[in-house]
């Protein structure tokens, strides 16, 4: 692994406001795939929320149901999976790919059909990733559709081939803001350190004590196909 690259943690530090992010790669032993996604609200009906597991699936529900105000952009499956593809997004285009993928279409064009989000006026990213675990090597595809000055959608398209210890990261915006600034370039490449509890652990203790909302690591053992999660929520449900 090279000693000048950030881990996840590290290149989360310090930022108040990322907002939604996500994070795909291989173990340091090369062994698991590893994806994981959070979360983080300004709102009262964004922060009005929690992850729960349900049939292999992970969604995002509302920890008080009686304070929801408008549940279109924050009521959705974060994490979904079909035959070999594991998808992470960051809103309901995961049921777009799933749906793509399901009747023999692929991740990107999947995509073509969405936009990003209509809160103006932080038009706030729709950002996805894919791992495939086909084949030997994990291939890691990842999108973000984010807004133009002109109004114009752009779709950015990133695909990497993984390396043990190696991630990517990517969110929604750069930082807090008013409104919000889009995240821009491409994926952070991280280092992917320790088991998937302390990863977890590492990714939950530097988001912003006060915006943090939710976390999800998951992986899958490469050789038995066998999936672990680590859940952490700000709320916890009785």
């Amino acid at each position: 692994m090279d000693e000048k690259r950030q881990s996840a943690a590290e290149a989360l530090r310090g930022n108040p406001y990322p907002g939604r992010g996500i994070l795909i790669g291989r173990s340091e032993d090369g062994n698991k795939a590893i994806y994981a996604y959070f979360i983080m609200g300004r709102s009262e009906n964004s922060r009005n929320r929690v992850f729960e597991m349900a049939g292999g699936a992970l969604y995002t529900r509302p920890f008080d149901e009686s304070k929801v105000t408008d549940p279109s952009l924050i009521i959705y499956p974060a994490m979904r999976r079909v035959g070999d593809r594991i998808l992470v997004t960051n809103g309901d285009q995961t049921d777009t790919i799933a749906d793509a993928l399901a009747a023999g279409g692929d991740f990107f064009s999947a995509l073509e059909t969405r936009t990003y989000e209509p809160d103006a006026p932080n038009y706030t990213p729709r950002i996805s990733a894919m791992l495939d675990l086909a084949g030997a090597d994990p291939l890691c595809a990842m999108s973000i559709l984010r807004r133009r000055a002109d109004g114009s959608c752009e779709r950015a398209r990133f695909t990497y081939s993984s390396q043990a210890g190696v991630g990517r990261l990517l969110h929604t915006y750069v930082t807090d803001g008013d409104p919000l600034p889009s995240f821009v370039g491409e994926p952070k490449e991280v280092a992917i350190q320790g088991s998937a509890d302390e990863l977890a652990t590492a990714l939950w203790d530097v988001l912003d004590l006060n915006n943090r909302i939710s976390l999800c690591v998951g992986e899958v053992d490469l050789a038995t196909g066998e999936s672990t999660y680590r859940i952490l929520n700000k709320h916890e449900k009785e």
